[in-house]
């Protein structure tokens, strides 16, 4: 349930200058140039429009620095739009060079005016130590202040608070609440992890059906990681009829959108040909883009298609290569691997101390094929210092 913030400003609506026709728009303009001018400058709405009208050149030519100028006047007279607005400005690096300490400094005088967008955004910033050092206390009482007017971001932040422990104990019934509110206003990371809470019974009796049904509700949005749980579902059976065209269906849209979990998925029914013909290029193609992200059963994964020859040439020095990444992981099938090749010596010069060492990681995970190999190690090899108890396990 590792979500990222994702803080968007809402969709604003088109103004009256937009919505008329060119003629109308040309005299509108000139009324709105004229209002301005004329307009009394210590009045905060009226500097604040102003600002309005050159963020979105309305009426007058569009102009950042010019808007951000107004809407400093307004702001410092209290006007909690221009405050939210003007934070914006200096967060984004528009109008003003980008200063987030500064966007902070806004965004708090804004939410405490009660703005729950600007709380929102505060909480965000202490969430991520943007702008001001990491506090995940301090992020759950901004995030909780926006929640409580129903702001549905910060409601499916505080749900992720308490699911994850931080910046208050971790409490899977109030993550569930809080979820569930967010998520039943369409927000779609929500969704997603009140999905992901009913397919692992976290909080919430375990439910597949009731799991895809909000992972399904966040697809809609466009979500890559409900994508990528609902392709799950569809490839085993969880919560719906096993489908594996429809899987490869749903891997594929979260691959696309960068998603690692999804690129090793699509990867795999590419290897294995199904939903998809079978296709090693394509199955590498996939392994390649998740382990270039740090994935470590797609970094194992494209170790083994190099040691194999299979969808690229066969070459030992890049199967040693995504090997290691893999078992620096803690990966223990390329832990295993990694051991095998320094016991045969492909692609690195045979060294049986190094192939006890990564058998032995390996072994201590369990890893049956490492635990044979170490006991042949050391009850057979001298570079090994001999251990029998240890070649007994």
């Amino acid at each position: 349930m590792n979500e990222k913030n994702d803080f968007t400003l809402v969709p604003r609506s088109p103004t009256a200058v937009e919505k008329v026709g060119p003629g109308a728009k040309r005299i509108l303009a000139g009324m709105v140039a004229d209002m301005l001018a004329l307009a009394p400058f210590d009045n905060p709405e009226t500097l604040f429009q102003k600002g309005d009208a050159y963020l979105f050149g309305n009426g007058v030519p569009q102009d950042s620095v010019e808007a951000v100028k107004w809407l400093r006047m307004a702001a410092e007279q209290g006007h909690a739009n221009a405050q939210f607005q003007l934070a914006f400005q200096y967060e984004v690096g528009e109008g003003v060079p980008e200063d987030r300490t500064e966007a902070v400094k806004w965004y708090r005088k804004c939410a405490q005016q009660g703005d729950a967008t600007a709380q929102c955004f505060l909480g965000g910033a202490y969430a991520s130590g943007n702008g001001v050092p990491q506090d995940h206390t301090e992020a759950v009482k901004w995030y909780r202040m926006a929640a409580e007017q129903g702001r549905e971001s910060a409601q499916a932040h505080l749900g992720l608070a308490y699911a994850k422990g931080e910046g208050v104990p971790q409490n899977s019934i109030e993550a569930e609440r809080w979820l569930r509110k967010a998520a039943e206003q369409g927000d779609s990371s929500a969704q997603n992890n009140l999905g992901w809470m009913y397919a692992n019974g976290d909080g919430v009796p375990k439910d597949r059906i009731e799991a895809v049904k909000w992972f399904r509700m966040a697809t809609e949005w466009g979500h890559p990681r409900a994508q990528f749980h609902l392709g799950f579902a569809y490839a085993n059976g969880e919560g719906v009829l096993q489908d594996s065209t429809e899987a490869v269906k749903w891997f594929r849209k979260a691959a696309e959108q960068g998603d690692s979990d999804a690129q090793f998925h699509l990867g795999f029914q590419y290897e294995i040909g199904e939903g998809v013909p079978q296709d090693s290029t394509e199955a590498v193609k996939w392994f390649c883009k998740s382990a270039e992200q740090g994935d470590a059963t797609a970094q194992y994964a494209l170790g083994g298609a190099y040691s194999r020859g299979e969808g690229v040439p066969q070459d030992n020095t890049e199967a040693l290569k995504w090997y290691r990444k893999a078992a620096e992981q803690g990966h223990s099938e390329a832990q295993f691997c990694l051991g095998r090749m320094y016991d045969n010596g492909e692609g690195v010069p045979q060294d049986s101390a190094e192939a006890a060492k990564w058998f032995r990681m390996a072994a201590d995970q369990g890893n049956a094929r490492a635990q044979s190999k170490l006991g042949v190690l050391y009850d057979t090899d001298d570079s090994v210092p001999q251990d029998g108890s240890k070649a007994l396990k």
